[in-house]
């Protein structure tokens, strides 16, 4: 797959069946600090700009993306047939065409599959979803044997710029003493957080070690990337993956 603008298609040892796209703010509609292609609809953002927008991104998918209502949690749903846009914060599919859909901007998306080809998953691994085992719980539901799976990791907010409290920490550290190696003292009572390095710890415990991606800074690259934290009132991307049929297109 050849994306339009300079969407993200991801580059890892997926099988070809595995198809996945990650999009920027770059090439639809919306206006303002919502420019250009903001695909939430509970950002405050134009609503006709976001439908128009979304369709502009099914000329790209086989089928409307299954959105959820990211609650900042660790829930999972089974995308195949679902009805309605359920409170969760990952998905997964056996079906061919079914499209699993995080909304990101700084939040971490990672997307998995197994090496056959035959489930995909998609979890919004924020901290919070994180700490609360949005990953393992993901993993679980894919149901795929140990050392099975793949992982790529999407933008996110990056180490240098995700300035955390102590509860960050905590929620972290107080189950995980390995963790801290994940946070970089900054100034009294504050770290800097590095989401990309605390998935991959998450994963590594799931017996997943082939991880591609990560280090792609949503912060630091505004004319690229929608990132809550630096501009508070903003639009999001979507991180996308689906089956393809059994031959590998579509």
């Amino acid at each position: 797959m050849k994306a339009p603008y300079d969407w993200i298609v991801p580059d890892w040892l997926a099988p070809s069946r595995v198809k996945c796209l990650i999009t920027t703010r770059n090439g639809g509609g919306s206006a303002g600090g919502y420019a250009s292609f903001n695909l939430g609809l509970r950002t405050g953002g134009d609503e006709a700009a976001v439908h128009a927008n979304r369709q502009l991104l099914r000329a790209w998918l086989p089928q409307d993306p299954k959105w959820l209502r990211q609650m900042h949690a660790a829930d999972v749903v089974v995308a195949d047939g679902l009805a309605g846009i359920p409170e969760a914060d990952a998905s997964i599919a056996r079906n061919a065409g079914t499209v699993c859909a995080v909304m990101i901007a700084d939040c971490l998306p990672v997307l998995l599959c197994d090496r056959t080809g035959s489930v995909v998953g998609i979890a919004h691994a924020g901290w919070r979803s994180l700490s609360s085992g949005v990953i393992e719980n993901t993993v679980g539901m894919m149901g795929a044997a140990r050392g099975e799976l793949l992982a790529y990791l999407g933008p996110a907010i990056g180490p240098h710029a995700f300035e955390v409290g102590r509860d960050v920490h905590d929620a972290f550290v107080t189950h995980d003493p390995a963790a801290a190696i994940a946070f970089t003292p900054y100034r009294q009572g504050k770290w800097l957080a590095d989401l990309f390095r605390l998935a991959r710890l998450r994963l590594a415990r799931c017996g997943i070690d082939q991880v591609f991606g990560g280090g792609l800074c949503t912060y630091d690259n505004p004319a690229r990337f929608y990132s809550h934290r630096r501009d508070k009132v903003t639009g999001r991307m979507a991180a996308l993956i689906w089956l393809g049929s059994d031959n590998g297109q579509g």
